[in-house]
């Protein structure tokens, strides 16, 4: 149903903006945005920007959503909103294309931004990123600082070079992901990291250390769940997959971790990268290969890779002590989003538009 503007405002709690005669005092502990933001070139209008907000992201505060949109309004006409509930960014991201918006940011980590390109996947509104996740791989995918200082300086700087593109997206079923979408132990890890944002927050990539070697021993070295994945004609079984529509996969601390190779976000394919089996003969040396940058991952003696897809078909082969089909787990841009007897990926050419 259309709306006006005025009443998508009210009903997304649009924040107003921080007056400009004085930036709000940064806590000791937060880094400052520049002090003295970059004034518009002459005669120059500003262009609208709004900014959706995760307030649960690892390193978003209040007071930094305050000093960020206070910087930003040097060289844009800045609003901004915090989301309230999962999948509330994506709700907002709809309400956006019709608020006469030059550019949407999310600033949260990977999660906020798959929402956001949900609500405005097939539109001509471009989306950019502050990181303020404990990853942030597409930031630094697309080159964006992974400092929000940094950051904030970028986007200021992109004012008077606006360059949208567009980039393709991956879906899993009907939910779109940006970089990555994972099926089996990774999104077993990915599920138990969600279940604990405290540790999450505190321990960072420790902690997906912790939950990938527990899921691991607890669950796929005793009683994985099987699928079989369909390419085309070719078909394959495993208890692992990794769908990815860029590359690295994800990144330790500063280290990119490379899974999948041979995939850009505007290239107009995905790759798949599958696990045949659970061994524990065989994790040193696939962590060996994630690690690497010269010895592939996909050329590990039990992964099958399929490079230059558009679509895969993933359907499980595992039933249960009462002959029920077991489910797997699947993740999108490190999000939990449910188990499936079934999965469906395919590839959405140039469907968002991102400014970096």
């Amino acid at each position: 149903m259309a709306r006006t503007q005025s009443a998508a405002r009210a009903r997304l709690k649009i924040v107003a903006p921080v007056p400009t005669s004085a930036p709000p005092e940064a806590p000791p502990s937060e880094s400052k945005p520049a002090s003295s933001p970059l004034p518009p070139n002459p005669g120059s209008a500003k262009k609208r920007m709004l900014i959706i907000v995760n307030p649960y992201a690892t390193t978003v505060s209040d007071r930094l959503k305050n000093l960020v949109v206070y910087a930003l309004q040097g060289r844009y006409e800045v609003e901004a909103v915090s989301t309230e509930a999962q999948n509330h960014a994506t709700e907002i991201g709809r309400e956006a294309c019709d608020g006469g918006y030059d550019i949407v940011v999310a600033f949260g980590g990977d999660g906020t931004l798959n929402e956001v390109a949900n609500g405005l996947a097939g539109t001509d509104v471009p989306v950019s990123v502050l990181p303020g996740g404990s990853t942030n791989v597409v930031a630094r995918t697309l080159g964006i600082p992974n400092d929000v200082v940094d950051a904030t300086e970028h986007l200021l700087g992109l004012a008077d070079d606006f360059r949208p593109r567009k980039i393709d997206l991956g879906v899993a079923n009907d939910r779109r992901f940006v970089f990555a979408c994972g099926m089996g132990l990774d999104a077993s890890v990915v599920k138990r990291v969600d279940s604990k944002p405290g540790l999450k927050q505190r321990a960072g990539e420790y902690f997906f250390t912790w939950a990938a070697v527990s899921a691991f021993y607890r669950q796929y070295l005793r009683n994985a769940v099987r699928f079989r994945v369909e390419v085309g004609e070719h078909s394959t079984e495993g208890i692992t997959a990794i769908a990815q529509n860029s590359e690295p996969f994800t990144y330790f601390g500063p280290r990119p971790i490379h899974v999948c190779e041979g995939v850009d976000f505007d290239d107009g394919s995905l790759s798949l990268a599958v696990l045949r089996r659970a061994a524990q003969r065989d994790i040193p040396s696939l962590i060996g290969r994630v690690f690497s940058e010269s010895l592939p991952t996909s050329k590990h003696s039990q992964i099958d890779h399929f490079a230059d897809i558009t679509e895969a078909r993933i359907t499980s082969i595992s039933h249960d002590s009462a002959d029920q089909v077991r489910s797997f787990p699947v993740q999108v841009d490190g999000d939990f989003i449910g188990d499936f007897e079934q999965l469906r990926l395919r590839l959405e050419p140039a469907s968002l538009s991102v400014v970096a």
